[in-house]
């Protein structure tokens, strides 16, 4: 045990240990990408707008009513802005490879895709960034080595 300790001690001492960068560290690496402009695109994006207020008014109204079309008619319209940005310490702990929410990974993926627009490049999908669960989860990996 004490031997594998100096070894580490060693070999990050001569440089021979290298640290794999997460997917989205190695996307923004190769984008050019300053993470505190996600930060800053993302409070753009995230932002409340009136018409996020005027949706919101009418699901708030509708569930208060009777009439049944009308709770439909709000359950199917456009879902409004979250009002949440990307935190610094959530763009850190993605940085570095920490687990965070699916709705944390699409305001990162919706901030990113408006800096790629920006830059006139081409769109990514959330699998570019982040390393994406099998369907299924742990299930289908326990049933696979069943199986």
């Amino acid at each position: 045990m004490h031997s594998d300790i100096a070894r580490d001690r060693v070999a990050a001492l001569s440089g021979q240990v290298t640290t794999m960068g997460t997917k989205i560290e190695d996307f923004l690496k190769e984008k050019k990408i300053d993470p505190r402009r996600i930060l800053a695109a993302s409070v753009k994006i995230e932002r409340l707008q009136p018409e996020d207020r005027a949706i919101r008014l009418t699901k708030r109204l509708a569930r208060g009513s009777e009439d049944a079309a009308k709770k439909k008619e709000a359950a199917g319209a456009k879902k409004p802005r979250s009002g949440r940005p990307v935190t610094d310490r959530t763009l850190s702990a993605a940085l570095q490879g920490k687990p965070i929410s699916g709705p944390a990974k699409t305001r990162l993926l919706r901030a990113v895709n408006r800096i790629l627009e920006q830059k006139k490049q081409e769109k990514v999908a959330l699998s570019a960034l982040f390393d994406l669960p099998k369907k299924g989860g742990a299930a289908a990996e326990g049933a696979e080595a069943a199986g």
